[in-house]
């Protein structure tokens, strides 16, 4: 038995000849691999989704279902956790195997299969695979650890926070001016490190599947009036204007989404306006698509032929740079300007918007401002 085979290796073999699949079925267990068989394609599929394998050996001609729609219907299944590799085996008349790599095959083996060059196309795969395994399971301790660091770091951050704002309300004894403007300072500093956390927090917990979102109906003029609201101070403190436009025909329109992380959305696009400009405004539009004439709506990913409301935030800062514009919404991208945060931001709130069947797009120049679109599907 060769040293290098892991006795815990599952191998199914996919053949309509049962001398073939006889003959590799004894080749492989002399090694010490596990095999289970399926005379067609169907059964082959059933299997895999009944108990998954580390590899699958798949006959390219069988009658019925052959080995190319078997072999795209196992890339096709997203319920399948885990990566398999498919080795695909030919006879020397068969049509060319491109398709069947084309498709997501990995490898292919010409018939009559010799021992050798079986078996060591067999272990190359399998390499694969524990690879594949391994990077995955990396991956996840990652961002596992990440989710639990995050989470754990809110608790103290807001004890902080709840501290430094009594030491501000002079619960804890009348404080000097001097010693205000350091809590002052210490406070804004705790904040904004609470707000990464959070982000972060929530960036992870949408990319390991544990984000559940509470989808019903959302009149978003209230719910843009609530933002502004919250951050009309931070203009105030900066003399810009806020201006919120409305059509007001879509007063009583409503998106089916998660209120909670649409006002995230809305509070991280409006808010990152107020920060990025230094003179002049921040403008929320709120129109639709059947109602705008302008053709670049028409760009977005996700739009359809049907009705969409469109929210806009236009300022007027510094703008972005173009060769910025392509990965603005990619993780940990961050911008030139002296202000960019941690890059999570805009890609958590792409994460959003496409969590409710929506767009998001950027347009702007340098020198010219910029203008965030969200595009959002109204409620039929």
């Amino acid at each position: 038995m060769n040293s290098q085979t892991s006795r815990s290796d599952k191998i199914l073999v996919v053949d309509d000849s049962p001398d073939n699949v006889f003959l590799i079925k004894t080749i492989l267990e002399e090694e010490g691999y596990t095999i289970s068989t399926a005379e067609n394609g169907a059964s082959a599929l059933a299997q895999l989704e009944a108990s998954p394998c580390d590899l699958v050996l798949l006959d390219l001609m069988m009658p019925g279902m052959d080995g190319y729609e078997v072999t795209r219907r196992i890339r096709d299944n997203t319920s399948m956790q885990e990566y398999i590799p498919i080795l695909l085996i030919t006879a020397h008349d068969a049509p060319n195997v491109a398709k069947g790599l084309d498709l997501g095959a990995d490898d292919f083996i010409r018939k009559p299969v010799t021992v050798d060059e079986l078996l060591a196309r067999v272990r190359s795969l399998l390499r694969l695979k524990h690879s594949i395994d391994e990077r995955d399971e990396i991956a996840r301790q990652r961002e596992d650890f990440v989710s639990r660091l995050t989470h754990d770091l809110r608790t103290p951050l807001v004890a902080a926070d709840r501290v430094l704002m009594l030491f501000q309300q002079g619960a804890l004894g009348e404080l000097s001016s001097q010693m205000q403007e350091v809590i002052t300072i210490m406070a804004r500093s705790n904040t904004n490190l609470l707000s990464m956390v959070n982000t972060l927090l929530e960036v992870y917990r949408f990319e390991a599947g544990r984000k559940t979102l509470a989808f019903q109906p959302v009149n978003l003029r209230q719910l843009l009036d609530e933002v502004v609201g919250e951050l009309s101070p931070l203009a105030q403190a900066k003399a810009l204007s806020m201006n919120l436009e409305v059509n007001e025909e879509l007063t009583s329109s409503t998106v089916m989404g998660d209120r909670l992380e649409l006002h995230r959305l809305f509070t991280n696009l409006i808010g990152n306006a107020i920060k990025f400009t230094d003179s002049g405004s921040v403008t929320i539009r709120f129109t639709s698509t059947l109602e705008s004439g302008k053709s670049y709506y028409s760009d977005a990913n996700n739009l359809t032929s049907s009705q969409s409301i469109i929210i806009e935030v236009a300022d007027t800062g510094p703008g972005i740079p173009a060769e910025e514009q392509t990965t603005l919404f990619e993780r940990f991208r961050q911008g030139s300007h002296k202000s960019s945060g941690s890059g999570l931001g805009l890609y958590l709130s792409r994460r959003i918007v496409e969590a409710h069947q929506g767009s998001i797009f950027v347009k702007s120049q340098s020198g010219q401002g910029s203008n965030f679109i969200v595009l959002l599907p109204i409620q039929s």
